[in-house]
């Protein structure tokens, strides 16, 4: 009896110890996933291929994209209940910088114990979208609403997956923050497109004429845009109390995007009662990334602080 007790005991801990492995094993492997069974508003254009500038085996950039698709970095040490990103890269909605501001930022994120998602999300285009001022947008929400539904599976937690854009990537992850309840596609899912945190890293947030990225600005809404639309996608005028707190940060020096991009939506997340916070740094320029010169190449840090003090 002593001796069969012991040979349960033994197959108990192995079968244990195979779940475990198991479990590590699908947490350690990334994985790249459709975003859509069908896209909403597709319109089929054949000659529309997607396009890749690749240097020494590494996909730099993207261009022309109609199939989205999710990403999924893990973090190596296996944990439930994890914090979740999803990375929209920039480049000014007519390409996608999915290294310097996607796979390289995955794997920072990873470094803190958080999963990351690079969204490749659709550029803005009127041939093969019924209306490109919103195609992007469908995109990000349908992310938020796959990876919390998959939450359990990926051992994230639902109510800590956030956001963070670069560029014009920051314009879709603050367009997300303030439409994530705006109807632009048809669903069945009952799951919420609410980020709970953003992370803005020298975004485009307005389309004002006055500080706007112009090409952004044109690649999304057309040439002349009425000020009905500008409104509309100026992200600054739609904060409310329910916008996730943010991170932002911006180089005082940046003229390709003017800081007035993040000063303006922290001044209108403090004025809602929103927790924000603003990092301005003397010099930078535009397109850091993770951080190459000045005072800019802080920022993880300071990022790092501020995911932990909130939970994240």
């Amino acid at each position: 009896m002593k001796s069969q007790a012991k040979n349960n005991i033994k197959k108990s801990f192995f079968v244990t110890f195979l779940f475990f492995a198991g479990l590590f094993s699908i947490q350690a492997q990334n994985q790249i996933i459709p975003l859509w069974n069908k896209i909403s508003d597709e319109i089929a254009a054949p000659n529309y291929q997607e396009k890749e500038i690749i240097t020494d085996g590494v996909v730099e950039s993207t261009s022309m994209v109609t199939k989205p698709t999710l990403s999924v970095f893990f973090p190596k040490e296996f944990k439930t209940n994890q914090t979740a990103v999803i990375i929209f890269p920039g480049g000014g909605y007519s390409h996608l910088a999915i290294d310097k501001e996607g796979t390289k930022v995955a794997k920072w994120l990873n470094s803190l114990g958080i999963v990351a998602f690079v969204l490749k999300y659709r550029l803005p285009s009127d041939l093969i979208m019924t209306n490109k001022t919103v195609g992007p947008l469908q995109d990000a929400q349908e992310s938020v609403r796959l990876v919390r539904s998959n939450a359990e599976k990926w051992n994230i937690n639902p109510e800590k997956i956030g956001v963070m854009g670069f560029s014009a990537g920051g314009h879709l992850a603050s367009t997300l923050a303030t439409h994530y309840d705006d109807k632009v596609y048809d669903t069945n899912s009952k799951t919420s497109a609410r980020p709970d945190f953003s992370l803005l890293i020298y975004p485009v947030i307005s389309m004002e004429n006055s500080i706007t990225h112009k090409g952004s600005q044109t690649n999304l809404l057309g040439n002349e845009p009425a000020q009905l639309v500008i409104d509309q996608f100026s992200n600054e005028k739609k904060v409310t109390q329910n916008t996730p707190p943010a991170f932002l940060v911006h180089a005082t020096d940046d003229t390709v995007v003017l800081p007035e991009n993040s000063i303006n939506y922290y001044l209108a997340l403090k004025n809602k009662g929103v927790s924000a916070e603003l990092h301005l740094y003397e010099k930078g320029g535009h397109g850091f990334g993770l951080g190459v010169n000045d005072t800019s190449k802080f920022w993880t840090r300071e990022c790092e602080e501020w995911l932990k003090s909130h939970s994240f």
